[in-house]
């Protein structure tokens, strides 16, 4: 069952934004997402306040040029929505916008459904109940040094958490300085070169939807250095060689899902990475989730019914959190 879209932008804007009368908001966006776009602009007038709305091409690419040229149209503005295809969340001019106060929502739209995001009925859940999970898994993390992966497929994954901390994402993006995201969930950024071993995914390959059959991958050195050429491998390999860019190649993040309401279903990669019981390794760039990575993209690959140990104390059974 879904919502409708007018309904989708009222949570973006009254709960997770909070606007308040007077605020500026740039709402960027493509010729894809208009009709988003509007209905956004709409509920943040309806809230008093200053809505302008930005239109790039879909086809720019996700390392943000494009974006950093033109980023005097919103970047002193109180609030920034990311309302494009794909996200925007890690483009060098998103940080700098928030280094200097603005607030940033990642809302990328992409579904493989046919129908809106903002007419999911995932975006309902509640923020408080999902970040209280978040919280409970950084908790776990916090000066971990190491993050142990496991499933009953045989995905058995280390990877190093030495000086990096973890975020908290759950909808609400409501005070100066801070980047959020729809994709309810906890991410944490490894030390780049330390992912090491084997991952069997079995969920879904990001924007390209689900999996058709599960896909063998071998880590080494923190690069994925190996993909197990079957269909849905070899759509893997395809779009990675599509970025032109060998740090892409790099486990950059892994972000474990909080959202109850989600389902790893393949209608968008958002619902997917945010479902609870799921985990994800984010390849390529990760400046902005607490790395050092510079890359030209950002790609999720999500994988169910994990065992995840923090330094060895198990943290997650099976894709459930422990006490």
């Amino acid at each position: 069952m879904s919502m409708e879209l007018r309904e989708g932008a009222r949570i973006v804007v009254r709960d997770w934004l909070r606007l308040k009368p007077g605020e500026s908001l740039a709402i960027l966006s493509d010729e894809l997402h208009v009709a988003e776009a509007m209905e956004l602009r709409s509920r943040a007038a309806e809230a008093l306040a200053n809505p302008v709305v930005v239109i790039f091409s879909s086809e720019l690419p996700q390392s943000g040029e494009a974006f950093d040229a033109r980023c005097a149209a919103y970047t002193n503005c109180d609030a920034i929505i990311g309302a494009m295809d794909s996200s925007i969340m890690t483009a060098r001019s998103i940080r700098e916008a928030v280094a200097r106060g603005s607030r940033f929502l990642s809302l990328p739209l992409s579904t493989n459904s046919g129908a809106s995001l903002l007419e999911s009925d995932f975006l309902a859940m509640d923020s408080g109940e999902a970040e209280a999970r978040g919280l409970a898994m950084a908790a776990s993390f916090r000066g971990a040094r190491e993050a142990t992966i496991r499933t009953r497929l045989g995905t058995n994954l280390r990877l190093s958490l030495e000086g990096r901390r973890g975020s908290v994402f759950a909808g609400r993006c409501d005070a100066r300085g801070i980047s959020s995201s729809a994709s309810f969930e906890f991410s944490i950024a490894p030390r780049e070169d330390s992912a090491e071993g084997e991952l069997i995914l079995d969920g879904s390959l990001g924007y390209l939807g689900l999996v058709s059959e599960h896909v063998g991958l071998r880590y080494r050195g923190g690069r994925l250095v190996e993909i197990e050429q079957n269909p849905s491998g070899r759509r893997l390999s395809e779009y990675l060689e599509g970025f032109s860019d060998e740090r892409m190649y790099v486990a950059a993040e892994l972000g474990i899902g909080t959202n109850t309401r989600a389902s790893c279903a393949g209608r968008s990669y958002i619902e997917d990475e945010c479902a609870y019981g799921t985990f994800h390794i984010g390849m390529g760039r990760n400046i902005a989730l607490g790395g050092r990575h510079y890359a030209n993209g950002h790609f999720d690959l999500v994988c169910l019914e994990p065992d995840i140990f923090a330094d060895g104390k198990e943290v997650m059974r099976n894709g459930m959190l422990l006490p």
